[in-house]
């Protein structure tokens, strides 16, 4: 096993104070784990071109909350330069046709055909005397069959008619019941309309609920932006008596980290695709949201839809700073 390197200590040490495995950081960054294990070793030999170093580097450090440009000034010296790698030329190769030699022409061509001129003829006049033959037989064996099915004509007739009215007997008892299953269907239809009438009423009407009352609390909450630098922002929540705040992310794992003004977490972990975290931070004055992932992911302050401070197909990572002070100590 190699020695680590200087910055893939300081990696895995800061993965695994997250309590991230390697599996678990390969679904963060989609980068394959044998990738990020040469990263950790210090092994840049495992990489499929010198180029991917530092791009692997950049996503591994974003991923677990680390500041990209200060670990890249810190340990320039562990982490090689960009290199163009040669793309060797592939020459083409042109392959050469023979040429196909002219036969000369002359009368003896004439005779190398004439035998199978001759097969072809004598399979003519066969297959003519099997057709004719072949006829002759067909047109006796219409005729017997004639003869045959003439004193049956009757009985057949009588045979037909006992099954078209078995037929029409059956035809009506299925028809009654096709008619009653098609009065049950109908009937369960009915139930079901109503029942789903019944939920969708009811939903709608805690939804209504639920906005009244959010637009009660939030009628007066002010969010606004304090200051922005880096990939860090600031911003102060007023005018209300509640702090519950709502991450989903809706694209990709991400890394989450959610802390008080003093330090103390409340989450840190990944937030898997489509999962929703709810905190009720309302008895505290300060928040601080540690993004490791932002395309995707939504915030909401009471309910209500707030903009991430950076455009996360620029700014990757994001920490968001809320400063509350509620309505009633205004």
């Amino acid at each position: 096993m190699l020695a680590l390197t200087e910055l893939g200590q300081r990696l895995r040490q800061e993965r695994e104070s997250k309590g991230l495995s390697l599996e678990d950081l390969q679904k963060l960054t989609k980068i394959q784990k044998r990738y990020l294990l040469g990263i950790e070793e210090g092994n840049y030999e495992v990489m499929p071109g010198k180029f991917y170093v530092r791009a692997f580097i950049k996503q591994y450090c974003e991923a677990i909350g680390l500041d990209t440009d200060a670990i890249f000034e810190e340990y320039k010296s562990d982490i090689p330069s960009t290199q163009t790698e040669d793309i060797p030329q592939q020459l083409s190769r042109v392959r050469s046709r023979k040429e196909i030699p002219q036969h000369t022409k002359g009368v003896s061509k004439a005779y190398d055909y004439l035998p199978t001129v001759l097969v072809v003829a004598g399979v003519v006049v066969v297959g003519i005397i099997i057709w004719v033959i072949a006829q002759n037989i067909v047109s006796d064996k219409n005729k017997e069959q004639a003869n045959q099915e003439a004193p049956n004509s009757e009985v057949q007739q009588s045979n037909t008619q006992e099954e078209t009215n078995e037929t029409t007997a059956k035809n009506d008892n299925s028809t009654s019941e096709d008619d009653q299953s098609a009065a049950d269907k109908k009937e369960k239809e009915k139930a079901e309309r109503e029942k789903a009438e019944k939920e969708k009423a009811a939903k709608e009407k805690a939804e209504k609920e639920k906005a009244e009352k959010e637009k009660k609390d939030s009628g007066k909450q002010e969010y606004k932006e304090v200051q922005k630098t880096g990939r860090s922002a600031t911003y102060a929540l007023s005018g209300t008596d509640a702090f519950n705040l709502e991450v989903t992310s809706t694209q990709a794992d991400t890394w989450l980290d959610v802390k008080n003004g003093k330090g103390n977490a409340f989450f840190s972990s990944i937030l898997k695709k489509g999962e929703t975290k709810e905190f009720d931070l309302t008895k505290e004055t300060e928040a601080r949201v540690n993004i490791g992932y932002s395309p995707g992911v939504e915030l909401k302050v009471n309910g209500k839809a707030v903009d991430l401070p950076f455009d996360s197909s620029k700014q990757v990572r994001q920490v968001v700073t809320i400063q509350y002070q509620p309505a009633e100590a205004q």
